[in-house]
This record gives structure tokens, C-alpha cells and sequence, in this order.
């Protein structure tokens, strides 16, 4: 696994960290109003979180926000690993935006006007993929270049 994300993959990587990294600090500052909107709004979409104390589910959801975009925005972070946590992270995030109610325009995936804060999440996802693939496919060519020397024709 490469030790360091390639330059041209830093300007996206810094981007979605910084904004990935201010949102666990928002949630870490933010008061009990902020925790019950946080909860309330991951409950909708996952019950079974239902059980866990508002407080203590934001503040978990914002040091691991901190984490995933301290992890992005820097560069020794491999980028199938960095790539790989942005896309569960966003993946959960996109559930929010499918199973909430309003979100959606009926029998789409559209965004109604109040989804479209949601619906930006799917690029999220669609950024991490992008990094894991990239390192995927640069694995798969390193090893068949691997491969052709070691094997004469």
C-alpha cells in the first residue's frame, strides 16, 4: 500500500477533508439542541440507534468526522485507506438521505428541496470510491508489471 496519497488525488482529498473535519467540530461544540437534531435525524433512518444517549452519539459521530478528515487532508494517509473510510462513512449518510421521509421525490431518487442537504452526500460517496478504485486498479497493474518480469515469455 502506497504511504502517501499522489498530488493529483490532494486537492480532492484536502477539499472533503476540510469540510469533513469542520463538520466533527461543529458537532463537537455543538450544544444539546445540536445532539437532539443529530440523533433524532439518525434514528429516522436507523432505529436501532435509538437506545444510544443523543449526547454521547454526536459526540462519537463528530470525534469520528475528526478523524476521517484529519485522515484526508493528510497526505501520508494512504489514499485506499482514506478512500475506504470516506466511503463507509458516506455510505451511512446516503442511507440518511434514502430512508428519510421527504427527502426524496415519490417513486425517485431525486432530491425534493429539502433533500438536497442530504443528496450532496452521495458525491461524498462517489469521491471515496473513486480513491479506492484508483489505488485498486494501481495495485492490480503493479502486480501484473510484477508478474511480466518475473515470468519471461
Amino acid at each position: 500500500m502506497r504511504l502517501s496519497a499522489r498530488p493529483h488525488q490532494l486537492p480532492v482529498r484536502f477539499a472533503v477533508g476540510a469540510f469533513v473535519l469542520n463538520s466533527g467540530l461543529s458537532k463537537l461544540r455543538g450544544g444539546e439542541e445540536t445532539a437532539e437534531g443529530t440523533h433524532g435525524m439518525a434514528t429516522t433512518a436507523y432505529p436501532f440507534l435509538e437506545s444510544q444517549d443523543p449526547r454521547e452519539f454526536t459526540r462519537r459521530l463528530g470525534m469520528a468526522e475528526v478523524a476521517l478528515g484529519a485522515a484526508l487532508v493528510v497526505p501520508v494517509v494512504p489514499s485506499l485507506l482514506a478512500g475506504a473510510a470516506l466511503t463507509a462513512f458516506a455510505g451511512g449518510l446516503t442511507g440518511l438521505y434514502l430512508r428519510m421521509p421527504g427527502m426524496r421525490e415519490e417513486g425517485g431518487l431525486r432530491p425534493t428541496q429539502q433533500g438536497i442537504t442530504l443528496a450532496k452526500d452521495t458525491w461524498l460517496l462517489g469521491i471515496g470510491a473513486s480513491l479506492v478504485l484508483e489505488e485498486l486498479g494501481r495495485l492490480r497493474a503493479e502486480r501484473h508489471a510484477v508478474r511480466a518480469r518475473l515470468i519471461p515469455a
